[in-house]
C-alpha cells in the first residue's frame, strides 16, 4: 500500500497528523492550480485553497482512498472558485440594479424584459422584509442615506439600523444564491452588452 493510501485511510479515521501531511504535500500544488485558473489572483487562490482543505476535512469519511487525492482536491477547488465568481458576479449585478439603479435605456426588448424581471425580483424580496427592516433597507440602498441619518429619521439607535441592514442583506444574498442559475445567465447577458 502506498504512503498516500495509508495517509488517506488515517485521514478517514480522523487523524490530524495525516491531514497535516496531506496539506503540506498538496497545498502548494493546489495554490498554483488555482492561481492559473484565477489569472494570478493571490487572495482568491489562498482563500480557495484554505476552503478546499476545510472541505476535505469535513468530507474525509467519504473519500475513496484508491483515487487520486490531488485530482479530488483540484475538483473541489475548481468548483469553489466557480461558485465564488458566480457569487461575485451576482453581487455585482445586484449592486448595479439595487444600489445604483442607473441603467442605460438602450437595451433590446429581450434585455429590457430580463432587466425588468430582475428588478421585479429584487423588489419582491424587499417586500418580504419585515416593515421596519424594509424601510431601513430602502432608505439605505435606494435613498443612499447613512446609518446615522436613518437612525435619526426612525428615532432608533445606529446599531439597530446596522443590525437590520445586515439581516436584510443576508436575506437578499441568501435568496440570490437560491436562484444562481437564472441570475447568472442574466448577469452574463449584461456583461456582454
Amino acid at each position: 500500500m502506498s504512503n498516500e493510501v495509508n495517509e488517506l485511510i488515517a485521514l478517514k479515521n480522523g487523524s490530524e497528523k495525516a491531514f497535516e501531511a496531506i496539506y503540506n504535500r498538496y497545498a502548494g500544488k493546489l495554490y498554483n492550480f488555482v492561481m492559473a485558473l484565477s489569472n494570478g489572483d493571490r487572495y482568491m487562490a489562498e482563500e480557495v485553497v484554505q476552503s478546499a482543505f476545510i472541505k476535505l476535512w469535513e468530507v474525509r469519511e467519504d473519500i475513496n482512498a484508491e483515487k487520486s487525492l490531488l485530482s479530488y482536491l483540484s475538483t473541489i477547488a475548481k468548483n469553489m472558485l466557480l461558485n465564488k465568481y458566480q457569487r461575485q458576479t451576482v453581487e455585482y449585478l445586484y449592486k448595479e440594479l439595487v444600489i445604483k439603479e442607473h441603467l442605460e435605456p438602450d437595451f433590446t426588448t429581450e434585455k429590457e424584459i430580463e432587466r425588468k424581471w430582475l428588478e421585479d425580483y429584487v423588489n419582491e424580496l424587499i417586500e418580504q422584509l419585515p416593515p421596519a427592516r424594509k424601510r431601513i433597507f430602502i432608505l439605505r440602498r435606494k435613498k443612499d442615506l447613512s446609518a446615522k441619518e436613518i437612525a435619526q429619521i426612525m428615532q432608533i439607535s445606529v446599531s439597530t439600523v446596522e443590525t437590520q441592514l445586515s439581516l436584510a442583506t443576508r436575506f437578499m444574498r441568501k435568496n440570490f444564491e437560491k436562484n444562481y442559475d437564472k441570475l447568472f445567465l442574466l448577469t452574463c447577458t449584461y456583461l456582454l452588452i
